[in-house]
């Protein structure tokens, strides 16, 4: 990596690792249960549901994270203790039913009931225990991986670092079309495909600028996508 695109990389990162750029943005709702003094589970919950849902505008997002809260009463973790969950084939968020809504619920509510929190759990068993899909390690896993940066990231800006046990060093990038094709542009990848070789492939060049915490390098592409769309 050249000095010019570490220079550029660590001002774009130092620009958008800045809680006024996610104002609007799904991790708000987690970060609203947490500053609220809820519990570990309710924070979980939140971010499962909010990174579940992160794909559209981010109107729209905030929009459906909205209506999911509102229907849980804000009290994730009880409604997801209740198991009386709305189970219907009408959209929740995009191509995202209520019944896929309750199906997560309820895989929840199983996990729940032999620990009390989310963190262990790798990124194959969320995929397949949380949400219902077969594991594939060929997959980018974009939600997932962004949901381990909220929860495990501890900087005390944007991410919430509730997660003590998890090392950051060993998070993965959240990739999706915006972050590949900032990563391309760069020369951080070449590789067409958005997938786990993709995604490591950019985390570990961001390894060569921060080594304890790689994904950092998110916000500079990300946030810079999102400013720039």
């Amino acid at each position: 990596m050249t000095s010019d695109l570490e220079k550029l990389l660590r001002e774009r990162e130092l620009k958008y690792n800045d809680p006024v750029f996610f104002e609007e943005d799904p991790i708000s709702f987690p970060r609203r249960f947490a500053t609220a003094g809820a519990s570990l589970q309710d924070i979980e919950i939140a971010a499962v549901f909010a990174a579940h849902f992160a794909w559209g505008r981010r109107s729209m997002i905030v929009r459906d994270c909205t209506r999911l809260f509102d229907e849980m009463q804000w009290k994730p973790f009880a409604y997801v203790s209740a198991g009386d969950y709305r189970n219907d084939n009408s959209s929740a968020h995009r191509t995202v039913k209520w019944c896929d809504v309750a199906r997560i619920c309820k895989a929840l509510a199983a996990i729940y009931s032999g620990r009390e929190s989310l963190e262990g759990l790798s990124v194959q068993e969320i995929r397949s225990r949380v949400y219902s899909q077969k594991e594939d390690p060929n997959a980018a896993n974009k939600k997932i991986n962004m949901m381990r940066r909220w929860m495990t990231r501890r900087d005390g800006k944007v991410d919430l670092g509730l997660w003590k046990n998890t090392n950051p060093a060993e998070l993965l990038m959240p990739l999706d079309v915006h972050v590949h094709r900032q990563a391309m542009e760069l020369g951080l990848t070449s590789r067409i495909c958005t997938d786990a070789r993709t995604v490591e492939e950019i985390t570990s060049a961001f390894r060569e600028i921060w080594p304890e915490d790689p994904v950092r390098g998110d916000f500079a592409l990300f946030g810079y996508a999102v400013e720039n769309a």
